[in-house]
C-alpha cells in the first residue's frame, strides 16, 4: 500500500474509517460504534477482505482511534483527511487543519451542532496520538459554494444572512462530485448537466453543470429537502409554532421529532430502512406503500425543479444506499417524470445493485440514466492529497 491516506468520519458515538492507497483501490476500512457505552466495538475489514470484531467497552474517540491505528500499524498513513459536515461560507475547498481552522470549525458548530463537534473529536484525537501528522478538513458544504445567490438565499431579513450566515449550504458534497466525475469518465454521450440523487438514510439531490454545483435540495441544515430515513424534509415552517401552541412542545422536542422521528420511519410506522419498507410494500402493507410513494414522488419533484438550474440537462445519476441498490425506487422515481423523454432499460435496471455501476437508459432516451456507487472516502483522500501537494 503506497502513500496511504487515512480518511475519518467521526460522529458523536462512532468513527468510520478507511486507509486508502495511492490509486484508492487497495483499502482497509472499518467502523467504531457505540463509543462511550459498554457495547463499544470496532468492526474492521483488512486489506485482504478478512473481518474481525473487537470489543472496546466504554472507549472514547481517542481510545478507539489508538486501537484503529494499531490495526493499521503495518501501513503508516502519511496524512489524515477528515469529513467535516459544515464549512459555512468561509471554506470553499478543503484546507490543511491548523489552530485557526479548528477554531472556525468549532464556531460553525452553531450551524451543525450534531456534526461539527463530533468531527473535531477526531481531529483532536489524532493530534494527541500523532501530533506531526498533517490533517486536512474536507467539508460536506464546500462543493456547493458555487451555487448562485438566487438559489442559496432565503427570503428572510438581510441581517440574518449578513450577520448570522443564514442561507442554504447543501451537503453530501463529496458524494455528488465523485459520482458526477465518475459518470463523466464512463459515458460516451454528451455530458454537460447532471442531476445527482444521493439517496440513503440521509438524502439529497444536486444539479451539476460543467463540474459545478448550481443548486441542491438541502439547506442551512441537512433537514431541508426530500423525505429521508428519519428526517421529514420540506415542511411548512409554521408547523413548529403550531406544534408549540397546540401540543406544548418546546423547540428541542420539535427538533428531535423532525430529525429523528419523522421521514420513512414515521410514514411507514415500521422502519427507516427502505429494504424493510419495500418488503412490507410487496406484502401489501398500505403504510409502507404510502411511504415508498411519498419518498419517490418527493425525489422526482426535486429532480424536476432542479432541472431549472441547468443550462442543459443530460442525465440523472443515482447513488447512496437506496439509489445504488433499489431498482424499484429508481423506477418509481422516474415514473413521476413523464415529461423528460426518459426511456428505461428495465432489464439493466434490475441488474444494477450491490456495487455494480452502469447505465440503464435505452438509446432513444433523451436523458442518460446511471447508477454510480459513491466513494466519499476516495474523494476525501483525493482532496487531501491535493491540499498537501502529495
Amino acid at each position: 500500500m503506497n502513500n496511504p491516506i487515512l480518511v475519518l468520519n467521526c460522529g458523536s458515538s462512532s468513527i468510520k474509517y478507511a486507509l486508502l492507497s495511492d490509486d484508492a483501490q487497495a483499502r482497509i476500512q472499518g467502523l467504531a460504534e457505540n463509543l462511550g457505552l459498554d457495547t463499544a466495538r470496532i468492526k474492521h475489514t483488512d486489506i485482504d477482505g478478512s473481518k474481525i470484531e473487537i470489543a472496546l467497552a466504554n472507549a472514547n474517540h481517542q481510545t478507539a482511534l489508538t486501537k484503529i491505528l494499531s490495526l493499521l500499524n503495518n501501513y503508516q498513513p502519511i496524512a489524515v483527511g477528515h469529513r467535516i459536515a459544515h464549512g459555512g461560507a468561509k471554506f470553499v475547498q478543503a484546507v490543511k487543519i491548523d489552530d485557526v481552522v479548528m477554531a472556525e470549525i468549532e464556531y460553525l458548530s452553531v450551524l451543525a451542532p450534531l456534526h461539527n463537534p463530533a468531527n473535531l473529536l477526531g481531529v483532536k484525537a489524532i493530534q494527541e496520538i500523532y501530533p506531526n501528522l498533517p490533517q486536512v478538513a474536507v467539508f460536506d458544504t464546500s462543493f456547493h459554494q458555487t451555487i448562485p445567490e438566487k438559489a442559496f438565499r432565503y427570503a428572510l431579513p438581510k441581517e440574518l444572512y449578513e450577520k448570522y450566515q443564514v442561507r442554504r449550504y447543501g451537503f453530501h458534497g463529496s458524494s455528488h462530485i465523485y459520482v458526477s466525475q465518475r459518470a463523466d469518465s464512463l459515458t460516451k454521450r454528451q455530458t454537460n448537466g447532471w442531476i445527482t440523487a444521493h439517496l440513503g438514510n440521509g438524502s439529497s439531490v444536486t444539479a451539476i453543470y460543467a463540474g459545478k454545483s448550481l443548486d441542491t435540495s438541502m439547506g442551512l441544515t441537512p433537514l431541508e429537502g426530500v423525505v429521508m430515513g428519519t428526517r421529514c424534509g420540506d415542511i411548512d415552517p409554521g408547523l413548529q409554532s403550531y406544534l408549540h401552541r397546540t401540543l406544548g412542545l418546546d423547540f428541542d422536542q420539535i427538533d428531535t421529532m423532525l430529525n429523528k422521528q419523522s421521514g420513512l420511519l414515521a410514514l411507514s410506522g415500521l422502519s427507516n430502512d427502505m429494504r424493510t419498507i419495500e418488503q412490507a410494500h410487496l406484502a401489501g402493507n398500505t403504510d409502507a406503500t404510502l411511504a415508498l410513494e411519498i419518498f419517490c414522488y418527493r425525489v422526482a419533484r426535486y429532480i424536476a425543479s432542479l432541472s431549472c438550474a441547468l443550462p442543459t440537462f443530460t442525465g440523472i445519476i443515482f447513488t447512496g444506499g437506496i439509489g445504488e441498490n433499489s431498482p424499484l425506487v429508481r423506477e418509481k422515481i422516474l415514473e413521476n417524470l413523464p415529461h423528460f423523454g426518459i426511456s428505461i432499460d428495465h432489464e439493466k435496471n434490475q441488474l444494477l445493485s450491490r456495487g455494480v455501476e452502469g447505465a440503464f437508459h435505452l438509446e432513444n432516451s433523451q436523458l442518460q440514466l446511471w447508477v454510480i456507487p459513491t466513494d466519499e472516502e476516495a474523494q476525501i483522500s483525493k482532496e487531501t492529497k491535493q491540499v498537501l501537494g502529495l
